[in-house]
């Protein structure tokens, strides 16, 4: 059996990772991932947390985690192509949707 404290490391590095990659990068893109990796961090601890306690509510908790996770990629996916092809870019630093 694999303790949790493997579990909460993985999670931890995920969660890392997501976080530099959100505050870093400037294409729009790679923060949407960034924003994935960090829900799926979230989703590795309640799993792990959820299988430490013989709960079931964690996994519930993950499966409203994912679907929410996919329509975000699906709205923020539309989102960007839109923004691109008014502005012509997705860099994060030249676009700014309140200015005109």
């Amino acid at each position: 059996m694999v303790p949790i404290s493997w579990y909460l490391a993985l999670s931890i590095t995920f969660f890392i990772i997501g976080i530099v990659g959100v505050v870093i990068r400037r294409n729009v893109i790679v923060v949407f991932l960034s924003v994935e990796l960090i829900l799926n961090a979230v989703n590795i601890n309640l799993i792990a947390f959820s299988y430490y306690l013989s709960s079931i509510t964690g996994q519930i908790f993950t499966i409203f985690i994912i679907t929410v996770a996919a329509a975000e990629a699906a709205l923020g996916l539309a989102l960007v192509i839109v923004v691109y092809h008014n502005k012509g870019t997705i860099n994060v630093d030249e676009i700014s949707l309140m200015r005109w």
